[in-house]
């Protein structure tokens, strides 16, 4: 390790210090703690100085998590997850000065919680082919359009909106990136019950909705590119490292405590050499972000983690056998801020059945082998005869 990347990691280990002398996490509310690591530039230390953190390298964050979760502190990331994993990144890589000063700091307390705006109903998973349209008025844009399978937006604050702005352009071309207030008038979100119970998932229409310009990030016309750094960051998110157990482990304590038929060792095997590998390649991802070479990983993680995830949970029900049967209740139930914090230890049912939505949210497998075919091996692409016409000219059923 050189010298100034040693001097780099004493600094945030003094500051992690500072942080935990000055705001001991059982005696400080946990408001105030968040405040004190973003203006400790601990938040994501690889964020410029005074937004959050203090321009080092990323891997470093994660000495700052581990040391603050030892100490009890809370989680700015916890009950956020989607802005602080994909809006902040977006915000950084895209905003203005003032964007930054104003979303950030909000964004890491918990004062403002976000959701993603992106799915149409009509579009599917061709995300380029949406039709919510954004219409210039002044220094404002009158939104009309829905949007779908939008997690979290009962409890949101702001929404990472990608709309249509000019529709004579291709469709890769004429969309527009807004950061929407999702208290505005003419934004309503409606439920979406899941088996589980649970209402996760949104529909949000939008009519007649103002936004200011001040809230558009990056060019007009341009909003595919700042897209793509969220839904980069997305796959990141869903193929990051936990420290908890997977679904593999999961499966293995359970698979050691049940009477087994033989062939189920067979499957027992696989799941786990798989979850081995996705391992490795959540290190590797890990390795090349920090490299600043970022490479296919998060595509493969997102494709390998979600299936496997699928795999791990049947292989579950079928060693509970006749248990797997008892589901405590499909009564419908709101989403809530506690459900979120209770997420990750809901029963082996509840979690086989919400992981049917793993290999659609976030980029359908479907896509992530289209783009691992296309970016990665080099294959032919699929035929595109619209995509380089104008999009109002496109046929739509």
């Amino acid at each position: 390790m050189g010298a100034t990347a040693t001097s780099d990691a004493g600094l945030v280990r003094e500051r992690t210090a500072e942080l935990l002398r000055d705001h001991p996490p059982a005696r400080t509310p946990w408001r105030d703690f968040l405040a004190a690591q973003f203006d400790a530039g601990l938040a994501w230390v690889h964020f410029p100085i005074g937004l959050g953190g203090l321009g080092l390298a990323p891997q470093l964050q994660r000495d700052v998590v581990l040391r603050l979760a030892e100490a009890g502190a809370p989680d700015g990331a916890e009950t956020n997850r989607l802005g602080y994993a994909m809006g902040a990144p977006t915000v950084v890589a895209w905003g203005d000065r003032a964007q930054q000063e104003r979303y950030l700091r909000p964004l890491f307390v918990g004062d403002e919680r976000w959701c993603q705006l992106f799915s149409e109903p009509g579009a599917g998973s061709d995300l380029a082919g949406l039709n919510t349209r954004a219409v210039r008025d002044g220094d404002d844009w009158i939104v009309n359009g829905q949007k779908v399978w939008s997690s979290m937006a009962t409890i949101s604050d702001i929404g990472m909106l990608i709309v249509r702005t000019d529709p004579e352009l291709p469709k890769h071309r004429g969309l527009t990136y807004f950061l929407l207030d999702m208290h505005a008038p003419g934004v309503e979100v409606r439920p979406l019950r899941q088996m589980t119970g649970e209402a996760e998932f949104n529909e949000v229409y939008l009519t007649d909705v103002r936004v200011p310009d001040s809230a558009r990030v990056g060019a007009v016309s341009a909003g595919w590119k700042v897209a793509m750094t969220t839904l980069m960051e997305e796959r990141v998110l869903f193929n990051r490292q936990r420290d908890e157990k997977g679904p593999a482990e999961i499966a293995l304590d359970l698979y050691h405590g049940r009477e087994r038929a033989p062939e189920l060792r067979t499957r027992m095997i696989d799941l786990w050499i798989r979850a081995r590998v996705q391992r490795l390649n959540t290190v590797r991802a890990a390795a090349n972000r920090t490299a600043g070479i970022p490479g296919p990983e998060g595509s493969i993680g997102k494709l390998v983690y979600a299936e496997l995830n699928q795999d791990a949970l049947e292989f579950c029900l079928d060693l509970l056998g006749d248990e797997s049967l008892l589901y405590d209740s499909y009564e419908p139930h709101a989403y809530t801020e506690e459900s979120l914090r209770r997420r990750d230890e809901a029963d082996l049912r509840r979690r086989f059945l919400r992981s049917r939505a793993q290999t659609i949210e976030g980029g359908t497998s479907e896509i992530m082998r289209t783009i691992l075919s296309d970016r990665v091996l080099g294959l032919p692409p699929e035929p595109r005869s619209d995509k380089h016409l104008p999009f109002s000219q496109i046929p739509r059923g």
